[in-house]
Order: structure tokens, then sequence, then C-alpha cells
């Protein structure tokens, strides 16, 4: 259970602009957001932000994904796991073997050469603020500058949302029949 309550959209008129935003780009107003509107200005910040480094990047639907729920995996994310698979990450190209081979990618034939650099940086990312310099050399023979930036903002991103979310315990979202 929550440690915070969540708002009801019924009871507080006077966040309908914001509610109207989050509904309209995510379909339905979900548990982080029904927390987060406790504070109007961080719940719009941080639904901006999510649609920037999701839907407004270089990054390819496919990497998005792998990086996500490889994450998700390594925190034992359910939040996250949950929303992503199979429901964004398969209709981004990442199949259910593959979402499954993320736990053990290295072990996995799964992945091209430039997947495996970004998961290695990625790992490296959750393990730690410095990422080795050999891991980023790695990476940065796959990708741009631009999508180096964007996959670190990403991961970054994802870091947080892990820890907001069990911090705040904040609930799954009932599965959809």
């Amino acid at each position: 259970m929550a440690r915070v309550s969540y708002i009801e959209e019924k009871d507080h008129p006077e966040l309908a602009a914001e509610i109207a935003k989050i509904k309209g780009g995510r379909g339905a107003l979900i548990n982080i957001y029904r927390l987060l509107l406790h504070s109007p200005t961080v719940a719009i910040n941080w639904f901006e932000h999510i649609g920037a480094i999701r839907w407004k990047t270089k990054l390819t639907p496919r990497l998005r994904e792998i990086a996500i729920v490889r994450i998700a995996q390594a925190a034992k994310y359910g939040y996250a796991l949950q929303q992503h698979v199979p429901g964004i990450a398969v209709p981004d190209g990442v199949s259910l073997a593959e979402c499954e081979a993320l736990k053990d990618w290295r072990a996995s034939g799964m992945f091209s050469e430039a997947e495996r650099a970004a998961l290695a940086y990625v790992d490296a990312m959750i393990a730690g603020p410095e990422v080795p310099d050999a891991t980023f050399e790695a990476l940065r023979r796959h990708y741009s500058e631009r999508e180096i930036v964007e996959l670190t903002v990403l991961v970054g991103t994802y870091l947080m949302h892990n820890r907001v979310f069990t911090a705040l315990r904040v609930d799954l979202e009932p599965k959809k029949s």
C-alpha cells in the first residue's frame, strides 16, 4: 500500500487541467500521477520529462525498452516490469524471450553488439555513478553523442523511478483483463 494517499480526480476539481494533460498523454491517470499530484508542479514536470525521454529522443524504441526492462529487472522493480512487459516492450520490438534473456544478457546471444555495449553501460550505471572508460568507449563505437546523452538520461530517469516508487510504495496498476 502506498505511503501517501492517491489523489482522486473527483475530489480535486482544482487539478482538472493537470489531470487532463496527464490523461491526454497517458490515456489514464495511473498511480504514480495520482500520488505525484500532491505536488502539481512536480507531477507535470515528471510527466513532461518522461514524455521527452521516452518519445522525443533519437533512441530507437527497441533500445529504450531494452534499457528500461534491464533496469527494472536489476532493481527488482515490479512496477516498471508490469508496465513495460509485455505492454510497451513487445510492441516496440523486444520479444518476451528477449525480455527474459535480459536478466542474463551476457550469456544470451539475443542482442546485437551495439545493444550489448548499451547493456554494459546500463549495468555500469546501475552499479554506481562511475562508468569505466572501456565501457564508455565501447558505447561510443555504436552511438552518437546525442544518443549517449539520451541513453544516460533515460537510465538516470528510470533509476530515479525505482527510488521514488519504492520509497513511496506505489501500488501496481490493476491488471487489464
